[in-house]
């Protein structure tokens, strides 16, 4: 046996392992990371609520991590699994709490201040709750009836409080135990409500006519649920501060379930077409592509199961485009191996040039995407920082896993042999290859001769005059109230209504709505019947429980109203954030690119970038499509995204620059994007495509909850397609032909390589 075949079947067996080894893995770790996942409320069903924290006593400070672990404390009370309790910028405090079914108890018991204090008549203050033992509130019984037992902490200050007060007057010798007693509140004003049947604010007024030394109770008119409710909002200690609700969201368990199903569908057959183009395409490179991606997605999994984070719609739109993404790195690599075998290399030789030249390519791309995704996650709140994980994730994975581990695989199967004379196996043919022992040259480029600097301006002229559209539109809805942009709530504020198991249309919906009074609605209905009513009108609790007792009985008992609040100044925090996030990432980037490369391939970059965020928002204000939070995740990401191609062209443009001498003329710019682009067309369609397979199965087969984030990343994608053919190469001639006629052409260092290991050479290595 030879040196030659025991290589070949050594670097064959350890693939084979690999795969071997890959598929076990994935098999039997399987069902451990889907049980580890942490659902978000999304696709679980659940609540979350967004407040405001003010300190209760003027000129005081808010400290946030107390206010959380106060917070903290009342969530476990309610038997949360895994509840997310985020701090955002000074004063607020975001609590996700998927599963559960109760908002209204949950609204109660985590926002309540539950500040317990004993008061005489004359409503001065005795005692707080730190004369209460720690936890020692609980619910208890006298007589058939639910009271609230307290163990007393300080028995001897609460025996001389009862004391003093027993020694008072027939009247005057009672206790007021107050919740959340605020100035102007008042005993007397009280007692005038209990004349008029009304409820009381206080708790309980009892008549102290003996000094008490141990333990007490509340009693009152309580229900069992009310009773419990009260012990544990005692024993979860006073919050420190007021907590004013300004957004809140409700998702049904039922709907989650139903869009996690679909989006997970939609999203495995993206995932299959996109490792069936690959396969078709690269052939057997195409298959190592597809054994990474199924490697990459177990450990996107996998690591999100062991980090504990919260996996989201917008998670799994995230992790979709990282397909596409992680698959863009390999086609770059591979189409650099065919222009190698285009050359008249061996198909070794290629696959070690076409992989050198590539990574600085890729690195460059997935660098200024991981750029974008952790600004979204240092400033970025709520969904933005949770796509923002899944983009920080889906870059390192690239590099580690389709970049490092999918060059191993390749250079195991190219290094054992069997790929020797066939580059049939690339997608190369054998007759477009130079037989370089007759001393034939390259006559074969794969690619197609187009002038895309000359047609630029035709797709200038088309864009401006789609801006310009979008500003007569815009201009038009403005001036009849309607609005520049059809802002959905997130932005210009107002409440949204989820209504499940009705068995209603929208028109009957609106006529119940009506003769409450509630006007304005917009509708839409989900497959499953479930209605979504959205108004820019804020309604309060009141109006929303008043809708659920209507509803309830006219439709039926099953039906079940949830409400998605967002007050204005929630809107106006998003807007200003988005920009300052767009801003930071623009800076970041041109930083980047100018130390990479030069400050004209920046400002080639942005410019792109910018038409791609206006394009996007321009097609949305002709369409009239809603403008929410999942359009700002998708506009920073496009910011990431779309400069990959653009990164692809310059690092060609670059490559081919360093081959010349001299001074370069204007024309011979041109020449050279044009043919830069020529080269790398097929790396930016094929990228683009990998990416939108999964997105557009995503649009017409997922959950309509991510709908708007789907048709966002659509337009970005094609628009920044674009915008790296035709606006950045643009720009880049000309900033360099007038602003930057003195840059220094940056060469690089080529290593002369002997031609029989690069070529081809019959009768001695054929």
């Amino acid at each position: 046996m030879s040196n030659k075949q025991e290589i070949k079947k050594g670097n064959l067996g350890i693939f084979g392992i690999f795969v071997v080894l890959l598929a076990i893995l994935v098999g039997t770790t399987f069902n451990t990371i889907k049980n580890g996942l942490n659902l978000g409320l999304d696709l679980k069903g659940g609540f979350e609520i967004l407040y405001e924290a003010t300190p209760l006593n003027e000129g005081a400070e808010v400290d946030m991590t107390v206010v959380t672990n106060s917070i903290s404390k009342r969530v476990n009370i309610l038997g949360v699994n895994e509840p997310q309790i985020l701090v955002e910028g000074d004063n607020r405090v975001r609590i996700q709490l998927a599963g559960v079914d109760d908002p209204d108890s949950a609204r109660d018991m985590i926002g309540t201040t539950a500040n317990l204090t004993f008061r005489d008549i004359n409503d001065n203050e005795l005692a707080d709750s730190s004369i209460l033992v720690e936890g020692g509130a609980s619910l208890a019984y006298q007589d058939g009836k639910p009271i609230v037992s307290l163990q007393i902490k300080d028995q001897d200050k609460f025996g001389e409080i009862t004391g003093n007060i027993s020694s008072m007057a027939d009247g005057q010798n009672i206790m007021i135990i107050w919740l959340d007693y605020e100035d102007g509140d008042s005993y007397q004003a009280e007692l005038e409500k209990v004349a008029k049947g009304e409820e009381p604010k206080y708790v309980s007024a009892a008549s102290v006519r003996t000094q008490i030394t141990g333990n007490c109770i509340i009693e009152g008119n309580f229900t069992e649920a009310e009773a419990r409710t009260m012990a544990n909002l005692i024993n979860s200690g006073s919050l420190p501060v007021k907590l004013t609700e300004i957004s809140s969201n409700v998702v049904s368990a039922q709907y989650g379930a139903d869009a996690l199903h679909k989006t997970a569908i939609a999203g495995a057959i993206g995932i299959l077409l996109v490792m069936a183009f690959m396969i078709f395409k690269y052939r057997m490179p195409g298959l190592v592509a597809a054994i990474m991606l199924v490697f990459y997605i177990w450990a996107v999994f996998g690591l999100y199961s062991l980090m504990g984070a919260v996996f989201t719609l917008s998670g799994i739109g995230a992790l979709v485009l990282g397909v596409g993404m992680t698959v863009d790195a390999n086609i770059i690599s591979y189409e650099r191996i065919r222009q190698e075998l285009y050359k008249g290399r061996t198909v070794r030789a290629a696959v070690v040039e076409g992989q050198k030249v590539s990574f600085s390519a890729i690195f460059d791309a997935q660098l200024t995407t991981l750029l974008a995704a952790v600004i979204m996650y240092i400033w970025g709140n709520g969904a933005v920082k949770g796509f923002a994980t899944m983009l920080i994730i889906t870059v390192v994975m690239t590099l580690l896993l389709n970049v490092a581990v999918s060059r191993w695989l390749l250079r195991l199967l190219v290094n054992s042999g069997i790929a020797d004379n066939k580059p049939e196996w690339f997608g190369v043919k054998a007759n477009q290859i130079p037989d370089v022992s007759k001393g034939e040259s390259q006559f074969y480029t794969g690619t197609n001769q187009f002038d895309y600097i000359g047609k630029a301006k035709l797709y200038i002229r088309v864009a401006i005059a789609i801006f310009a559209l979008t500003l007569v539109i815009g201009l038009v809805n403005a001036f009849r109230g309607n609005g520049f942009f059809n802002l959905g709530i997130d932005f210009s504020a107002g409440s949204k209504l989820t209504i499940e198991n009705s068995n209603s249309t929208t028109e009957e919906v609106d006529t119940v709505l009506a003769e409450l009074g509630y006007s304005g609605f917009r509708y839409q209905i989900a497959d499953d019947g479930t209605i979504f009513a959205t108004t820019k009108t804020v309604l309060e609790k009141d109006d929303i429980d008043k809708v659920q007792d209507t509803f309830a009985s006219k439709f039926g008992d099953d039906t079940v109203v949830t409400d998605n609040v967002v007050t204005p100044v929630v809107g106006k925090d998003l807007v200003r954030n988005a920009i300052i996030l767009t801003i930071v990432a623009w800076i970041a980037m041109m930083i980047y690119v100018t130390i990479r490369y030069e400050w004209d391939y920046a400002v080639g970059c942005i410019v792109a970038l910018v038409h791609d965020v206006m394009m996007t928002l321009a097609l949305f204000g002709i369409v009239r499509s809603e403008v929410n939070t999942e359009l700002i995740s998708v506009l920073l990401t496009i910011i990431g995204y779309s400069i990959n191609n653009s990164i692809v062209v310059f690092d060609r443009i670059r490559e081919t620059i360093s081959n010349y001498k001299g001074n370069i003329s204007a024309d011979k710019y041109k020449a050279i994007v044009n043919e830069s682009l020529d080269s790398t067309i097929k790396m930016s369609l094929y990228s683009s495509l990998t990416t939108l397979l999964p997105m557009i199965m995503l649009l017409v087969m997922g959950s309509r909850s991510i709908f708007t984030f789907i048709f966002a990343m659509l337009v970005g994608l094609i628009s920044g397609t674009l915008s790296s053919l035709f606006i950045a190469p643009s720009v880049w001639v000309y900033v360099r032909t007038h602003f930057n006629k003195n840059s220094k052409k940056k060469t690089k260092k080529h290593t002369k390589k002997e031609a029989l290991d690069e070529y081809t050479i019959k009768g001695i290595n054929a």
